[in-house]
């Protein structure tokens, strides 16, 4: 009986358990055996696997987060934990790998299937929705419906106290959640990384609806968003992961106290954090992430190594993994119809 490994790797997301589901209960169907690979990466450098059936995925389909676990794991950081991968490979008898993961952990899938021959397919996992090669990725339907729903609730205490909210979302590198639940949540003004932005223009979108009597204001801002050209992303400390990305988080914080500071407007801070990460997936995640890990199954059938599933339209086709290596940013389209609000 051939074998099947499946990891899930970099930030958890809602929709990850449908996308084991999907591939477990699809290759026990067709013959294959499954071990699942825990914490990413790590697991298969420590050897840290166990059988995955039918009895594993009862039940997981409305769970956040991952029965597997995640880390962000670099093996290529240390070439010990590369020899170690492959020794684990060997040892659990893997004839192919499903990667679940963003565009670190399908760069280290890509790798290891170009220059070392394995066959591995990917599967792509974003909940900022910025990974290049796909229309959409699961979690992300999630996460913006979990800041609409926080927006909706701040409206009625940012009216009731004539404040100023500001919301700091999730968007490293795009602002697609940002812009899509500030629009869904009829935010008054959105900051996103693709767009550097002027503090004294922001005070005076805020100005001008107080002005024409509207009392409060919400402003949304994603954790990537730098204001003014010369002006990097706000950092939590130097923390740095194995990827080279370093943590991000404050920009929220400096905004509200300069908002108060130039306007003398009260101004309370939201920031959302992890939240976004948790809970039950959206049906459409649900329905995405099962038809992404039924095409993984498919791309191994197919023997199409270094494929990963992706939604084109409403289709779930396979591309090359490199198409995932690199940023999908926000589409300005979508940002200038939110920015008809503005104010």
């Amino acid at each position: 009986m051939e074998k099947i490994g499946i990891l899930t790797g970099g930030g958890d997301c809602p929709g990850l358990n449908a996308v084991i589901r999907a591939v477990v209960r699809r290759s026990h169907a067709l013959g294959y055996g499954i071990l699942g690979i825990r914490n990413g990466w790590a697991g298969l450098i420590h050897g840290d696997v166990v059988p995955l059936t039918e009895f594993s995925i009862v039940g997981i389909l409305p769970r956040g987060g991952t029965i597997l676990g995640t880390s962000r794991t670099n093996p290529f950081k240390h070439v010990e934990h590369v020899q170690k991968l492959k020794s684990n490979w060997q040892k659990y008898g893997l004839d192919y790998l499903v990667v679940v993961g963003g565009e670190d952990t399908l760069g280290v899938a890509h790798r290891l299937c170009k220059q070392e021959g394995y066959p591995i397919v990917g599967v792509p996992k974003t909940i900022d929705n910025d990974l290049a090669g796909t229309d959409y990725t699961f979690g992300f339907d999630t996460a913006v419906q979990i800041v609409t729903e926080a927006i909706d609730r701040l409206h009625t205490t940012a009216e009731s106290h004539k404040r100023v909210m500001v919301v700091e979302v999730m968007g490293r590198h795009s602002g697609w959640i940002a812009t899509h639940s500030g629009m869904a949540g009829g935010a008054d003004c959105i900051l996103v990384p693709e767009r550097k932005f002027s503090l004294d223009e922001v005070c005076a979108l805020i100005r001008k609806r107080i002005d024409r009597g509207r009392e409060f204001a919400i402003v949304v801002v994603a954790e990537g968003a730098a204001p003014d050209e010369n002006h990097q992303p706000i950092t939590k400390g130097g923390h740095v992961d194995e990827f080279g990305h370093v943590q991000l988080g404050g920009v929220g914080d400096w905004l509200g106290r300069q908002i108060e500071q130039k306007t003398g407007i009260e101004t309370r801070v939201t920031v959302l954090g992890h939240v976004q990460r948790g809970g039950t997936p959206t049906a459409y995640d649900r329905v995405l992430a099962t038809r992404f890990g039924l095409r993984a199954i498919e791309l191994i059938r197919e023997r199409r190594f270094g494929y990963m599933a992706s939604l084109r339209g409403t289709e779930i086709v396979g591309v090359p993994i490199e198409e995932a290596l690199g940023q999908k940013l926000l589409d300005p389209k979508v940002f200038d119809d939110a920015s008809v609000f503005f104010g």
